[in-house]
């Protein structure tokens, strides 16, 4: 098990090292181009040069890449051209607004979508199982920009029960992450419920708990002490890959509720041109994304036994 940990964090240490060339080159190989953006595109050239030479762009390439990952890992990006601050002063409370949000997403779809999984995965072709898989489907067939529209006309133009916007900041209630958690549930809990359907329909029919079946053991014990763990396997890794998706999907959610999180924070920052808060966004959704799937690849192996043994 030590080797695999250690295998996946260099594997993990290696994938970040190559996307820092990689997003070293694609905003900063075109000195001109960073100093347009920085100061607008009626800057002159000479305006232009100055501005190179103080940030230190007509230094040789390889101290220029130094000094970029320095700046990357201290969280020192620089000035944000949209909202005329530092970067990191922008970033981090939009960042933690998109993590509440997150929290209380996956506080609902985990529990929810498990059991309902679970109890269709235990009574497979049962009226119970084809109105949950029948539910899944229904509502994963819906984009969140769909749900999001129809919600809001129920519940905040009809009823008037829910507010249409978030601030995501400071100040907000509780009753406006409402609306928000239940668009990116709606679209996503069918997903894991089904495949938590079809793991735990897997082990249900597996030699072993037909055994522990016949020798009289409650039903309950055998599904807790013997089919869950091994049913949970592939939901596992699902729920961290959700992650990663979350960041693409709150940049609809966010939008639409007026939402101060991350994923409006990247759209603002790409019809701003802000290539500074640009750089921090796709560093810290690299970062994110290399994060959970190490995670997942670790959380495997430490449930599924034959990945232990064969490593």
């Amino acid at each position: 098990m030590a080797r695999l940990v250690v295998t996946r964090l260099l594997n993990s240490l290696l994938s970040i090292a190559l996307v820092s060339v990689a997003l070293f080159a694609l905003f900063e190989l075109s000195p001109e181009t960073v100093a347009a953006e920085a100061l607008g595109q009626y800057s002159t050239p000479e305006q232009r040069q100055l501005w190179l030479e103080a940030n230190g762009y007509l230094a040789p390439l390889h101290e220029r890449f130094l000094d970029w990952l320095r700046r990357v890992v201290t969280g020192e990006f620089g000035p944000s051209r949209v909202f005329a601050a530092p970067v990191a002063a922008v970033l981090w409370p939009r960042l933690g607004a998109s993590a509440l949000l997150a929290l209380c997403f996956f506080a609902v779809l985990i529990p929810l979508s498990i059991t309902l999984g679970v109890l269709a995965g235990m009574r497979e072709g049962s009226w119970l199982d084809r109105a949950i898989s029948l539910l899944s489907i229904v509502t994963t067939s819906i984009p969140p920009f769909a749900s999001a529209v129809l919600l809001s006309a129920l519940f905040v133009f009809t009823l008037g029960w829910l507010p249409g916007t978030s601030s995501g900041l400071d100040g907000f209630a509780w009753r406006e992450l409402l609306l928000p958690v239940a668009v990116l549930l709606l679209y996503d809990f069918g997903y894991l419920a089904r495949i938590t359907r079809a793991s735990m329909a897997e082990v249900m029919g597996t030699a072993y708990i037909r055994a522990a079946t016949l020798r009289g053991l409650p039903p309950g014990w055998i599904v807790v002490r013997h089919a869950l763990r091994n049913a949970l396997i592939p939901p596992f890794t699902v729920v961290m890959l959700q992650v990663n998706w979350l960041i693409g999907g709150v940049v609809v959610v966010e939008f639409f509720f007026a939402y101060k999180g991350f994923g409006s924070l990247i759209l603002e920052a790409s019809l701003g041109h802000d290539l500074f808060l640009l750089q921090a966004c796709t560093a810290i959704s690299v970062l994110i994304a290399v994060g959970t799937q190490t995670i997942a690849d670790i959380g495997y192996g430490l449930l599924n036994p034959r990945i232990r043994v064969a490593r």
